[in-house]
Parts: C-alpha cells; sequence; structure tokens
C-alpha cells in the first residue's frame, strides 16, 4: 500500500513537467509577438509624416500596448516556470534575483495590474479616438475597464488578507 502511495505521489509530482509545454509554447507565441511588433514598428516608421499629433500618439500606445503585452508573457513564463516546475539553476544572481518575489498570489496581483494597465491604454486609445465610437460602446469600453480595476483591488485586497492570517 505504501508503494501505491509513492508511485501515485511520484505520477503527480512529475506531471507538473507538463506545464513546460505551455511556457514553451508562450516563449514561440513572445516570438511571434516580437515579429508582429516590428511590422507595427516599420509601419510607423515608414509612415511617421503622415500623421497628426494624435494619430502619433495613438501608434505610440499601440506600442507600448505590445510591450505590456510582451512583458506579461514573460512574467507568467517565467515566474510561472519558477514556482510550479522548477527553480532556475544556470542563471546569475542578479539576473534572477526578482524570481523569489514573485509567489503565486504575488503573481495574479503583477497579472491583474498589467491588465489593468492594457486596458488602461485602449481605454486611452478609444478616448482620443472618440468621434468614431457611440456614447453606449464609450459607456461599455469604461465599464469593463472599471470591472478590470476592481477585479485587480480586490485580489490585492484578498492577497493582503491572507498575508494577515499567516
Amino acid at each position: 500500500m505504501k508503494a501505491l502511495e509513492l508511485l501515485i505521489e511520484r505520477i503527480i509530482l512529475s506531471a507538473r513537467w507538463i506545464l513546460v509545454v505551455f511556457y514553451i509554447g508562450l516563449a514561440i507565441a513572445l516570438g511571434i509577438y516580437g515579429l508582429s511588433f516590428l511590422f507595427k514598428l516599420a509601419k510607423v516608421a515608414m509612415h511617421f509624416s503622415e500623421y497628426d499629433d494624435a494619430g502619433m500618439i495613438l501608434a505610440m500606445l499601440g506600442l507600448i500596448d505590445a510591450a505590456l503585452v510582451a512583458s506579461l508573457i514573460v512574467m507568467v513564463m517565467i515566474s510561472g516556470y519558477e514556482n510550479f516546475v522548477s527553480r532556475f539553476d544556470g542563471a546569475q544572481g542578479d539576473e534572477i534575483s526578482w524570481l523569489g518575489k514573485l509567489d503565486s498570489g504575488s503573481l495574479k496581483i503583477k497579472v491583474a495590474s498589467s491588465i489593468v494597465a492594457i486596458s488602461s491604454i485602449h481605454l486611452l486609445q478609444i478616448f482620443l479616438n472618440f468621434q468614431t465610437f457611440t456614447g453606449e460602446q464609450l459607456m461599455w469600453a469604461t465599464l469593463m475597464h472599471l470591472a478590470f480595476v476592481l477585479s485587480a483591488l480586490m485580489l490585492g485586497f484578498l492577497e493582503k488578507v491572507m498575508k494577515v492570517k499567516h
């Protein structure tokens, strides 16, 4: 019976390595997204003289948005691997010093904060281009953003409550 229990525990513990498939997939997706970013950047560079101030701000916000999404992917890949699969053995001390600070609770808060930042950029893009949207569309975009903000605040509050209990 003890041998069966040990076998089951080893299988369950080894199953965490299946997550590596997801992290490698995210790395590939990040590479593809990087190519997409380069195409967006080239488009902005080729047509920069055609932009007015608002158009240039919208173009820059699109690039900032892409950088935030890419950073979010990296954060999830690295901290997810570190927290759920294995420690990084080959990296230098300063290179990964921030990893130990990202447990699953703080990762959720950072992801939620990144989503709020991305949503803020989208909302700003909508507001700068408000003439192409109806009042109802503006209202729904604002409400969705507020839902993201409220969710992030609630995650932060719950994380704080959980730390006080421990």
